[in-house]
């Protein structure tokens, strides 16, 4: 029978050969590409600036290959899922996003994953405005002009969004709310269906990312009425803030972190956080961010862990205030 001296020194040199195993795992981080899941379809302002931030990012991990993957569906839960459930070795890594984290699970009767206890959050990365966009064809040029027009017309209007319980979405219930418009909500999979939709003027509304819809306001195609932010965008500095436009406590912003599935080691938590921190000292790539319509944002896992779980507070009272629910 082996003694208590010999248990105890057994012991330790398992664990000591554990802890070195995931050092020089951490160290060797990432040795193959690491699959970077978005929970929504291609050409979306999420899958864009995550596209921009897996180039970026490598020259910060030398050798390194992000590869997107798209598990687009039921509002960003289904890629929301697969990473969750993945194997928490370093080499899956989703784009969490303000809906997967913090309002979807009020939002929805059930989901299939527990973003608080299934994810290990590793770095805020960016945050975007929302902005109100109207068809060129809408003949209102102000916020004001437009709440007049919409409510002379007989069959009221339609507003769209990239999906039920997506910001765009919760921001038109709100909109409809508050102004007494009487809007129809039409949900797309992206805002590449939601723009042709309103340039054909199917849709004649929406308070969507703005990423997605820039090129489209700079082109003509669509005006931009008011953002949804407490100041001025950089970028859109002509376009008045909500509140400037007539409608106080309409500051919504989205925002995303990277996480990876929980039990994932911390020495590789740690690595991808220094090296998205050192990317958000890009001045390239914060322009290149903000070209685009983000913001980027930089924080320790504890302060992304921190700020996401304000935001669900924050975002029950909302879904619970707009009404809406999916079961």
């Amino acid at each position: 029978m082996l003694s208590r001296r010999t248990l105890l020194a057994a012991t330790a040199t398992a664990a000591a050969a554990a802890n070195l195993s995931v050092a020089r795992a951490s160290s060797d981080w990432p040795s193959r590409p690491v699959r970077v899941i978005v929970p929504y379809p291609p050409g979306g302002s999420t899958d864009i600036l995550t596209r921009i931030i897996a180039t970026n990012l490598q020259q910060y991990l030398p050798g390194s290959a992000f590869v997107i993957e798209n598990r687009s569906g039921a509002g960003g839960n289904i890629g929301a899922d697969v990473a969750c459930k993945a194997t928490p070795d370093g080499y899956t890594l989703l784009s969490a996003t303000i809906g997967t984290y913090a309002i979807n699970p009020f939002l929805y009767a059930r989901l299939s994953y527990d973003a608080q206890k299934d994810l290990s959050q590793v770095a805020l990365v960016y945050d975007m405005p929302n902005v109100a966009i109207v068809p060129a064809s809408v003949p209102a040029n102000t916020l004001t002009e437009f709440i007049d027009w919409a409510k002379k017309q007989p069959n009221g209007i339609v507003y769209g969004s990239p999906g039920v319980g997506t910001t765009p979405h919760l921001s038109g219930v709100l909109f409809m709310q508050r102004t007494g418009v009487n809007g129809t909500h039409l949900p797309f999979r992206g805002a590449a269906e939601t723009i042709p939709a309103m340039m054909r003027g199917d849709v004649h509304f929406a308070i969507d990312n703005l990423s997605s819809y820039i090129g489209a306001i700079r082109g003509g195609q669509l005006k931009a009425l008011a953002t949804t932010t407490a100041e001025r965008w950089p970028t859109l500095n002509t376009v008045p803030t909500m509140k400037e436009a007539g409608m106080d406590d309409f500051v919504i912003t989205s925002w995303t972190n990277f996480a990876f599935p929980t039990g994932t080691p911390r020495p590789i938590v740690d690595k991808l956080a220094y090296a998205l921190n050192e990317l958000s000292k890009n001045p390239t790539h914060r322009q290149q961010m903000l070209d685009i319509g983000a913001r980027v944002l930089s924080a320790t896992p504890e302060e992304t862990v921190t700020f996401s779980n304000r935001e669900r507070t924050r975002w029950q009272d909302i879904v619970k205030a707009s009404g809406a629910r999916v079961e």
